[in-house]
């Protein structure tokens, strides 16, 4: 049995750290607070992705069709690999025309003493003929955790530990904290593959970086996987590792790239993707989806609308 527990988090206070997602490493940090030495040894934190507190409707890829309610605010069901990525997915393929959607990009900014800060909601002017002059949007982050060897003593993580994390800078002044929103336990092994295992041919989109070198002690140098496929040169990039008052530098190719597959165990490979490969894959790096190769990655926008009442999110 291979379990994974995802994550939904409400982003509750101003938060200062990267605008676009959590680090795996900053969620694992903060849950090893809460933990005891076996959870902390055993426990592997993904990115944390930003995800809008909106409605929307299953994209085309997912085992359900049609409106799907409050997406952005809960945990969709999971029942094929393709309904892991739902919220993880950067096109926001399950977002509603109706909806804001390149406001759903960026967050608004605050000013704390020449400080700056990201707003845990938004607010959104609406047309006249409304029943209210403007709708507020509250941000939601998405993660998952999984334990080495499946460690059954580790997971799941109970509500008093997730609830009420504090990440990114000014943790101490009340800044980034995290309610929980819902949580759920996936077996992988029990999901639908059919897509990936029927495919003629497959690609893999990195969702997170994939570190090739590390000076944190112990780190192994990594090269670039063999059944990766790439016409030419990998976008790279550095990053840096904080730990206490160390700082590692870590030299990186690129998330949001898609290169070819050239294995030939495109399930099983799905499924370490999950999991993440590579250097400091416990900290939400190396993380990757298997796709079905075809003409267009990103279909077009979701149109369909649900009930007027509560496609307005008016909160």
């Amino acid at each position: 049995m291979t379990t994974i527990q995802q994550v939904l988090f409400e982003l509750e206070t101003d938060y200062m750290g990267h605008p676009y997602y959590l680090t795996g490493h900053a969620l694992y940090t903060a849950l090893a607070r809460r933990v005891d030495a076996q959870a902390r040894r055993s426990l592997n934190v993904s990115t944390g992705v930003f995800v809008p507190g909106e409605y929307g409707a299953y994209p085309e890829s997912h085992s359900h069709d049609g409106y799907g309610g409050k997406l952005g605010m809960s945990l969709p069901p999971v029942e094929s690999y393709e309904d892991v990525f739902v919220c993880r997915d950067a096109a926001q393929r399950w977002l509603l025309d109706s909806r804001p959607r390149d406001a759903h990009n960026t967050h608004d900014v605050q000013s704390h003493g020449g400080r700056l800060a990201f707003a845990p909601k938004a607010h959104f002017g609406r047309p006249p003929e409304h029943r209210n002059s403007k709708r507020t949007m509250h941000w939601h982050v998405h993660c998952y955790l999984h334990a080495d060897g499946g460690d059954e003593d580790v997971l799941p993580l109970s509500v008093d530990v997730l609830d009420g994390l504090r990440v990114g800078g000014g943790r101490n002044y009340g800044f980034g904290e995290l309610s929980l929103a819902e949580t759920q336990v996936i077996d992988l092994d029990d999901l639908d593959y059919s897509r990936v295992r029927e495919a003629d041919n497959v690609q893999l989109e990195l969702l997170s970086p994939y570190v090739l070198q590390s000076d944190s002690p112990g780190a192994d140098s990594q090269s670039v996987p063999w059944w990766w496929e790439s016409d030419g040169e990998f976008r790279r990039r550095t990053g840096r590792l904080v730990a206490g008052d160390e700082c590692h530098e870590l030299a990186m190719i690129d998330h949001g790239q898609v290169v070819g597959y050239a294995g030939d165990r495109p399930v099983e490979t799905a499924i370490n993707g999950i999991q993440r490969v590579g250097t400091h894959a416990k900290f939400g790096f190396g993380e990757f989806r298997v796709r079905p190769v075809s003409k267009d990655r990103v279909p077009g926008r979701v149109s369909i609308a649900g009930p007027r009442e509560t496609v307005g999110g008016e909160r």
